[in-house]
C-alpha cells in the first residue's frame, strides 16, 4: 500500500548543496583521508584522487542524484519508477533496497566511531592531556576495552542523529546542516590558519602537493580511486534520497561541481593542517589510521593553545560525523512514512532503535565478545568489510550501468538537462570510465583486505 504525500523541497540551490556536503563530508574526509594520504606517500595519491574524483565520483553522484530527483521517492520507489519508465524489469528496485539497508549497516559502525568521537572531544574540552605516544595508544585501548563507554557514546551519538531526521526534511535534516556545515567550515578555516601560523604549512603543503612520479604505484592508484568514490557517499541510498527532494527548476550538473569540489577541499584543507601540526612536532605522517586517535592528542597535548585547537578539531570531526549520519538513516525512514504511513518520528526513532541493538553488538566486538570471528574478522570488520567492499561499489556499479545502459538518452537528458556535447562526455565518462574504475575498485578491495 502506497501513502504518497505531497513531497517536500530543499528550500533553496544552496540548501540542497550543503545537506549533500553534509552527508559527503564525514569521517572518511576528516580522518580516513589524511591516514591514507600519510601511508600513501602524500602528493602522488592526492593528485590521482582529485583526477578520479572528476572521472569516477562526479558522473556518478550526478547519475545517482539524477534516479533520485526522476523517482521522486525513497530509493526503492525512485529505482522502481525510473525502471518502469525505461521499460526495464522491476527487479531494479533491489538496488534500492541495496542503499537502503547497506547505510543502515554502515550506521551501526559509523555510530560506534563516531562515539569514540564524541569520548575524545569530551577529552579535549576537558583538557585532559597526553604526554607520551605510548599513553595515547593505551588510552584509545582502554577506550576500546570498556563496553559500558563505548555504548554510552554509541547512544548518545545515535540519539543526537535520530533526533534531528525525526523532526523533518526541512525543520530537522536542511536546518542542522544549514547550521553544521559553516560552522564546520569556520572551525576548519580557523584550524588551517592556526597550522600555518604554528605549524609546519611549508612541508605540509610540499608533502601534498608536490608530485613525484616514483611514488606513483598500482596500489597508489587503486587507493586514490577508491577513496574517491567512497568520499562522496556514494552507493548508500543516500544521495539518491536527498536529490528526491531536488526542485526540478535546479540544475543537476552545477550542484554536483559544488558539491564535488567543497567536498574534495574539506579532505585538502584537513590534510593541510594536520600535517602542518604534525610535522611541526617532528611526527610521522604515515601513522595509518591511528593518526586521529593516537598522534593528534598527543600534538595537542605539547603545542601553543592545544586545548582549544583541540577541541574545535574533535568538533569538526564530530560536527562531519553528524551530518553524514543524518543522511543514513533518511532512506528508510522515507521509505516507512511513504510505503507504510509510519509516522515519522516513529519511523525515525524505531529505525534507530534497530540500529543501537546492532550498534551495541559492535561495540561488545572490541571486548567482551572479541572471541566471536567469523573468517578471522570480529562484528565491527564483518560489518564494514560487507558494506564498504561489496554492497557500495556493487551499489554503484549498478547506478553507474543503469543510468548509461538501461536509461533512455532522452529521458537522462531531459532530467540532467546539459548541453549535448556535455550531456554526451558525462555519458560516455559514465558509461565506459567510471564503470570500469568501479570494477578495478571493488576487486582490489576484495583482494586487499587492509586497503
Amino acid at each position: 500500500m502506497s501513502f504518497d504525500a505531497p513531497r517536500s523541497t530543499w528550500s533553496s540551490r544552496w540548501a540542497f548543496i550543503l545537506v549533500t556536503i553534509g552527508s559527503a563530508v564525514g569521517l572518511g574526509n576528516i580522518w580516513r583521508f589524511p591516514y591514507m594520504t600519510g601511508a600513501q606517500g602524500g602528493s602522488a595519491f592526492v593528485l590521482v584522487y582529485l583526477l578520479c574524483v572528476a572521472l569516477v565520483g562526479l558522473p556518478l553522484l550526478m547519475a545517482e542524484i539524477l534516479i533520485g530527483r526522476r523517482g521522486r521517492g525513497n530509493p526503492v520507489s525512485a529505482m522502481l519508477k525510473v525502471a518502469e519508465e525505461n521499460g526495464a524489469s522491476p527487479w531494479w528496485g533491489a538496488l534500492g533496497w541495496v542503499g537502503v539497508l547497506g547505510a543502515l549497516l554502515i550506521l551501526a559502525y559509523y555510530s560506534v566511531v563516531a562515539g569514540w568521537i564524541v569520548e575524545y572531544t569530551y577529552q579535549a574540552i576537558a583538557g585532559v592531556r597526553i604526554l607520551t605516544p605510548e599513553a595515547a595508544k593505551q588510552g584509545f585501548a582502554d577506550l576500546q576495552a570498556n563496553p559500558l563507554r563505548l555504548i554510552f557514546w554509541h547512544t548518545v551519538f545515535l540519539a543526537l542523529t535520530v533526533g534531528v531526521v525525526a523532526r523533518g526534511v526541512l525543520s530537522g535534516i536542511e536546518r542542522a546542516n544549514l547550521l553544521l556545515m559553516p560552522a564546520l567550515f569556520v572551525i576548519l578555516l580557523f584550524l588551517v590558519l592556526w597550522g600555518g601560523m604554528v605549524g609546519d604549512m611549508r612541508t605540509a603543503w610540499h608533502f601534498m602537493f608536490d608530485f613525484k612520479p616514483e611514488l606513483l604505484t598500482g596500489q597508489v592508484v587503486l587507493s586514490a580511486m577508491g577513496h574517491a568514490f567512497f568520499s562522496l557517499s556514494l552507493g548508500m541510498g543516500a544521495i539518491m534520497a536527498y536529490g528526491s527532494y531536488l526542485d526540478k527548476r535546479a540544475s543537476i550538473a552545477h550542484n554536483c561541481f559544488w558539491i564535488a569540489l567543497m567536498d574534495t577541499l574539506v579532505g585538502l584543507l584537513v590534510g593541510l593542517a594536520i600535517f602542518s601540526l604534525t610535522f611541526a612536532h617532528g611526527l610521522e605522517a604515515n601513522s595509518g589510521p591511528g593518526l586521529v586517535f593516537h598522534t593528534l592528542p598527543l600534538v595537542f597535548t605539547h603545542m601553543p593553545g592545544g586545548r582549544v585547537v583541540g577541541s574545535l578539531f574533535f568538533l569538526l570531526v564530530l560536527f562531519a560525523a553528524w551530518t553524514s549520519a543524518i543522511s543514513l538513516v533518511e532512506p528508510f525512514v522515507a521509505w516507512a512514512t511513504e510505503r507504510l504511513g509510519v509516522h515519522r518520528a516513529a519511523a525515525a526513532w524505531g529505525t534507530g532503535a534497530a540500529v543501537w541493538l546492532l550498534g551495541v553488538a559492535v561495540c561488545l566486538s572490541f571486548n567482551d565478545w572479541s572471541g566471536f570471528k567469523l573468517f578471522g574478522l570480529n562484528l565491527f570488520d564483518q560489518v564494514d568489510y560487507l558494506t564498504s567492499r561489496i554492497l557500495m561499489p556493487l551499489s554503484g556499479l549498478a547506478i553507474a550501468l543503469f543510468v548509461g545502459w538501461i536509461m533512455s538518452r532522452k529521458n537522462a537528458q531531459d532530467e540532467i538537462r546539459l548541453p549535448a556535447a556535455q550531456f554526451q562526455l558525462w555519458r560516455q565518462v559514465l558509461r565506459y570510465v567510471t564503470i570500469l574504475a568501479i570494477v578495478l575498485i571493488f576487486v582490489y578491495r576484495l583482494a586487499n583486505p587492509d586497503s
